[in-house]
């Protein structure tokens, strides 16, 4: 058990919703359920607004498997979008997760980003619902292999692209581009078995998170003394489902986000707030040490 240390009221919260946030973490055993809305702070935006409306429309995996077109399209996007992403940092919401999960006030992480930022924080005990956009997977072969390769293979087979071009990235790590550049892209093939079938090692929508992961997830919620939701919306049912967990078996539900999140009906505290700031100033509260990690 942490002791509780004299702190002030982060800004957006209340005072009596800062006591018994608090209260529940006090004695530990927490598990997060984190979501895009924890990455924003560094750079990288979240599927949908404050009103749960989404951003943009991804590729599906079946979209990706159906043509050579559709792969050219989605690695000329990511080419440009990969050395933006690849730059992100932990952000102090990041930091603060590492700390309470060093001091035991989480037991582990699950999340829903494929940003890798948790571990690049410091954390351990971090479960990946959806994967991770540092590792490329060939839907012919299964072979794996590294995000920065695939970038190799492409940075050969299009010498003078102009990588500086197009807009912001998107909440995939991809760039919207005029469709002419898309054409005159050249895509990678597979080094193992000469496939031009691959795609990021993440889940696409179309596909489901595999179900050994899910129960293992589904474990963690069972025994937690409560469920940790930051920076998610919970507007799709990979995330959503440990909230109804949680809820049907008792364990209490407490939501940290900006804006409207699908589970509010489900929730026993909800804090609409900052999350960088307002876990950094719950982790001095509860006197959790400071945690170093290359890339912090």
């Amino acid at each position: 058990m942490l002791e509780s240390a004299v702190s002030p009221v982060p800004e957006g919260v209340r005072p009596d919703q800062w006591d018994g946030l608090a209260s529940y973490l006090a004695d530990g055993g927490l598990v997060a359920l984190t979501g895009a809305g924890l990455s924003t702070e560094s750079g990288l935006p979240s599927y949908r607004d404050a009103r749960g409306v989404r951003r943009v429309q991804p590729m599906t995996v079946t979209e990706l498997r159906a043509s050579h077109e559709a792969r050219q399209r989605y690695w000329a996007r990511s080419y440009v979008g990969w050395p933006r992403f690849a730059a992100a940092r932990p952000n102090d919401g990041h930091r603060a997760v590492a700390r309470l999960l060093a001091a035991g006030t989480l037991t582990s992480v699950i999340t829903q980003n494929v940003d890798g930022l948790h571990q690049a924080a410091g954390a351990s005990e971090v479960l990946e619902l959806h994967g991770n956009l540092e590792r490329v997977v060939c839907m012919a072969c299964s072979s794996t292999h590294r995000r920065d390769d695939m970038d190799d293979w492409l940075r050969d087979a299009n010498p003078g692209f102009d990588r500086a071009i197009g807009g912001a990235v998107r909440p995939d790590g991809d760039v919207a581009l005029p469709e002419a550049i898309v054409r005159a892209f050249v895509t990678a093939d597979c080094p193992v078995c000469g496939s031009d079938l691959l795609k990021p090692d993440v889940v696409m929508f179309g596909e489901s998170v595999p179900k050994p992961l899910v129960e293992q997830c589904f474990g963690l919620v069972e025994e937690a003394s409560a469920l940790l939701v930051l920076g998610s919306s919970l507007a799709v049912m990979s995330g959503y489902r440990f909230v109804r967990r949680a809820a049907r078996i008792g364990v209490p539900v407490i939501v940290i986000n900006d804006g409207w999140t699908r589970g509010d009906g489900e929730t026993d505290l909800k804090i609409e707030a900052p999350l960088g700031s307002t876990l950094t100033a719950l982790a001095d509260r509860l006197g959790a040490p400071a945690v170093g990690a290359p890339g912090v």
